[in-house]
C-alpha cells in the first residue's frame, strides 16, 4: 500500500503579530509626526533646525505608508524591509545631528536613538523571519509510505546503496558518493533539462533511518527522511519517505512540471511502487501498455497492450 501526503506550511503566527504589531507602531508615530511636529522636534532635540520642519512631517507620512502595509497584509515581509531601510535613514539622519549638537539637545537625540537602534532589530527580526516564512510556503511538503515484503535491514540496504536509486527513482540519472556522508546527484528536469546538486547524509541508523539535506548552492533545495519498521502483523516492513522539496520557478515551474507528468507528489508515489518492485523481484516490471512509465508525453507514443500476435506465445 501506497499513501501521500502533500501539505503547504502555514505562515508563522507570531511573525504574522509581530507584523502587526509594528503596524500599529507605525500607525501612532506617523499620527503623532503629522499631529503634533513641533512637539515631536522638541522632545526630539531638534527643534533648532529647519531641515527638521519639513523632515518630521515626511517621515510621519513614510510611517503611514508602513502601517497602511503591514496592517492589510497577510505577508509582512516586504513592508518589514522597508521599516528596515527608514530605520537606516533615521539613524543615519541622527547621528549626523548628534554631531552638531551638545548638551540637552544631544542628550535627547541620544535617547531617541537608542530607541531607534532597539525598534530597528525588532524590525531586522520581523523582516528575516517573515521572508523565511514566505519562503516555507512555497516549499513542498511530501509523506508517503509503501510496505514491501521485506525486512527493514534489507529495505535498508537497498537504500543506503545510493547506486541502487536510479534502478526505482525514475527521474535520477545517476547518483555518485563523493564522500563517507557526501554524494552528487544529478537529476532529469522539465522539458529535458538537467538538474544536479549535492548532498549530504544527516542521520544514517542501520536498518531504521537515512537522513539528507542538499548543500547551498543547490538548484532545487531538498531534505528528508527515510523510516525503516516493521510493518503490523509482521507483513514486513514499512518505509515511510518525508521530503521538504522547493520546485525550481516556484508555482510555474511546478505547473510546467505538471505538463510533463512529472509533479513531485507523482514521483514519490512512483519511485516508491518501483522501490517495491525491485526489493521483492528485482526489477522494475512494467506492462507493455507503459514501459515509459507515467511521463505524459512518452504515453502519447505509446500503444495499448494487445493480445500476442499468431505463432508467438
Amino acid at each position: 500500500m501506497i499513501r501521500l501526503r502533500v501539505s503547504m506550511r502555514e505562515q508563522d503566527g507570531k511573525v504574522h503579530r509581530r507584523g502587526r504589531i509594528l503596524g500599529w507602531v507605525s500607525l501612532g508615530l506617523g499620527v503623532i509626526q503629522l499631529a503634533a511636529p513641533n512637539a515631536v522636534r522638541r522632545m526630539s532635540g531638534v527643534d533648532d533646525s529647519a531641515t527638521s520642519r519639513v523632515m518630521v512631517p515626511l517621515v510621519g507620512g513614510r510611517e503611514l505608508l508602513h502601517a497602511t502595509g503591514l496592517l492589510a497584509s497577510r505577508r509582512p515581509g516586504p513592508w518589514a524591509w522597508t521599516r528596515v531601510a527608514g530605520d537606516a535613514m533615521d539613524l543615519t539622519s541622527l547621528s549626523v545631528a548628534m554631531a552638531h549638537r551638545d548638551g540637552a539637545r544631544r542628550r535627547r537625540l541620544a535617547g531617541v536613538t537608542g530607541a531607534v537602534v532597539g525598534l530597528t532589530a525588532v524590525d531586522v527580526l520581523t523582516a528575516v523571519q517573515a521572508t523565511r516564512a514566505a519562503a516555507d510556503e512555497r516549499a513542498l511538503h511530501l509523506y508517503a509510505s509503501v510496505t514491501v515484503n521485506r525486512s527493514p535491514d534489507e529495505a535498508y540496504r537497498l537504500w543506503r546503496d545510493f547506486a541502487n536509486l536510479p534502478r526505482f527513482m525514475a527521474h535520477l540519472q545517476s547518483v555518485r558518493v563523493t564522500g563517507d556522508r557526501t554524494s552528487h546527484w544529478a537529476a532529469r528536469g522539465p522539458a529535458g533539462t538537467t538538474v544536479e546538486w549535492d548532498a549530504e547524509i544527516t542521520e544514517d541508523e542501520p536498518g531504521r533511518r537515512i537522513g539528507w539535506h542538499s548543500l547551498d548552492g543547490a538548484t532545487v533545495p531538498n531534505s528528508g527522511t527515510v523510516r525503516f519498521a516493521e510493518a503490523p502483523g509482521g507483513r514486513g516492513a514499512e518505509v515511510r519517505v518525508e521530503i521538504d522539496y522547493r520546485p525550481p520557478g516556484g508555482k510555474l515551474g511546478r505547473a510546467v512540471a505538471a505538463m510533463f507528468g512529472e509533479e513531485p507528489e507523482q514521483q514519490v508515489r512512483d519511485d516508491l511502487r518501483r522501490f517495491k518492485q525491485v526489493i521483492e523481484t528485482g526489477e522494475v516490471v512494467r506492462s507493455e501498455g507503459s514501459p515509459e512509465g507515467p511521463l505524459a508525453l512518452r504515453l502519447a507514443l505509446q500503444r495499448p497492450a494487445q493480445p500476442p500476435a499468431a505463432g508467438r506465445s
